[in-house]
């Protein structure tokens, strides 16, 4: 595939917090047998797969932290040099300390300078360019500018005028292909987001040993004595939270709390505000049903209805505000738990929980949110918040239900989790239905059919632009093409096989 047998991802954040480039990565590494360099920020800590991988390369870039150090009021002047600091690193990094690539694949947003410097860089290396849209950078810059800023319009030309010149792109939605083609000119192939083979139903050993793993965070960690302290304080050596061990048989615990998950950045994208709302409607609800009534009535309410525990994942710059409005809410049957995982774990407590919870509604509406297709590819329902394009993956009443305000989100859960852990067909029947849609499709299989066609295609056109940009050098140092140099002749003897490969590519990357 190519002359150099290489690939550059790039990626202008947290390469741990990027799950799809890491994907991007290990297939580029295992399906297209290239090697693989990555640049990214550093932080959390990738999967364990791409780490060990031998032919992946990871390039790590320091982030500019004393930039938010900055007074709020020189938030233009910040944005400015931010974003001068990171061009000047990446030039340094793609033109310099990484071997010349046949591609380079970057992830959108962000949009400045990314696309520039990988434009330039490409040209420059002659490769080919690759965009990889997850959403509209300006939409997100917008969230916290405003639509009408100036810098939201400047962000904007420059994300539409570098995204054209991408040899190919990919994207994640149909409705953003539609945009992309309609408005930006970009003509793009839907690679819907797929979970890959390490997210699916954990093991009951599984389960037991992440539980205990993860004791101390369940505890009470952010000051909040609640009735998952109390009940962890009045365990068993041989139980977790949600299993026992009896004679080295692991059985889940009958009396066990629900297990609701939920993952987040903590940004203004996603109001968690209608999920904590939600939980003090269900706590309410479920007590008003249990005073008044009789000793045995109250036992039938509380087995008919179970105690629910949210466990909260991920990191971001809302989390202490979300945390402090937490403490408050004095909750009786509901608690609520925040941690950050490792990439191993969190595909686990996926495949342990009972329920997903998607908060995502996205500054373009165009996107769809990756976590609800890793909490499928575990089996797991979800209930999400409705917006343009989300039914393209969450389809409502067969592997998740749809709400629009915390009220409906508490009616959703009174309904999914009454008669747990036996008696709850719909929250079994919507189980059922997210099993079928997690093993329907996986990333390999989807990288396969809608990737790998497009990286061979703009891997050809890359390796004949090469080719001819050889010969051309050649013939001005000669200024005759019979005697051309050896590595010219090499070249030749694969130019009929680059044109072969190439002819008509043009046509085909955009279907």
């Amino acid at each position: 595939m190519g002359k150099r047998g290489r690939a550059c991802v790039v990626v202008l954040g947290d390469l741990g917090r990027s799950p799809r480039m890491q994907y991007h990565a290990l297939s580029l590494a295992r399906q297209a047998s290239l090697q693989v360099d990555i640049v990214a920020y550093g932080g959390s800590i990738p999967h364990e797969a791409v780490l060990k991988h031998p032919s992946i390369h990871i390039h790590t870039m320091a982030q500019p932290r004393f930039i938010n150090l900055l007074p709020k009021i020189l938030y233009p002047v910040t944005l400015l040099l931010k974003a001068f600091i990171q061009f000047t690193m990446l030039l340094w990094f793609l033109f310099v300390k990484v071997p010349a690539p046949d591609i380079f694949l970057v992830q959108n947003p962000p949009s400045v300078p990314t696309l520039i410097a990988v434009k330039w860089a490409s040209s420059w290396r002659h490769a080919a360019f690759v965009v990889d849209w997850h959403n509209f950078g300006y939409t997100l810059l917008a969230l916290s500018l405003g639509r009408n800023n100036l810098f939201v319009s400047l962000y904007r030309w420059f994300e539409k005028h570098y995204g054209k010149m991408a040899t190919g792109s990919l994207c994640v939605t149909k409705a953003m292909q539609h945009e992309l083609e309609q408005n930006w000119g970009v003509s793009a192939r839907v690679l819907y987001d797929q979970p890959p083979e390490f997210f699916r139903a954990a093991l009951l050993e599984e389960r037991d040993e992440l539980f205990c793993r993860v004791k101390k965070d369940l505890c009470h960690p952010i000051g909040v004595y609640d009735i998952i302290s109390r009940e962890l304080e009045n365990q068993e050596p041989s139980e977790t939270l949600f299993t026992t061990k009896r004679n080295d048989e692991i059985s889940l615990k009958q009396n066990r709390p629900a297990l609701v998950v939920s993952s987040t950045s903590w940004t203004p994208d996603e109001n968690f505000g209608i999920l904590l709302e939600a939980a003090v409607m269900y706590d309410r609800r479920v007590a008003a049903r249990s005073e008044g009534s009789e000793t045995a009535e109250i036992a039938e309410e509380q087995r008919l209805y179970p105690n629910l525990l949210f466990i909260i994942t991920g990191k971001g710059p809302e989390k202490e505000m979300y945390e402090e409005k937490i403490k408050r809410l004095n909750l009786k049957h509901v608690a609520f738990r925040t941690m950050w995982l490792s990439a191993e774990d969190y595909p686990l407590l996926l495949g342990s929980a009972d329920l997903g919870v998607c908060l995502h509604t996205s500054s373009s509406g165009l996107d769809l949110p990756m976590k609800v297709v890793d909490m499928f590819g575990c089996g797991l329902p979800v209930c999400s918040v409705s917006y343009s394009c989300i039914q393209e993956l969450v389809k409502d009443g067969q592997n998740g239900l749809l709400f629009s305000s915390s009220s409906e989100l508490a009616d959703q859960l009174l309904i999914l989790f009454k008669g747990f852990p036996r008696n709850c067909d719909a929250l079994m029947s919507l189980k059922a239905g997210a099993m079928e849609t997690g093993s329907s499709g996986r990333w390999a299989t989807e990288w396969e059919d809608c990737a790998k066609p497009l990286i061979t295609q703009a891997k050809s056109i890359s390796s004949l632009c090469l080719y001819l940009t050889h010969i051309f050098f050649c013939w001005t140092i000669s200024h005759k093409m019979s005697d051309p140099c050896r590595s010219c002749l090499k070249m030749r003897n694969d130019e009929r096989e680059l044109k072969t490969g190439v002819l008509g590519c043009s046509s085909q990357l955009i279907m």
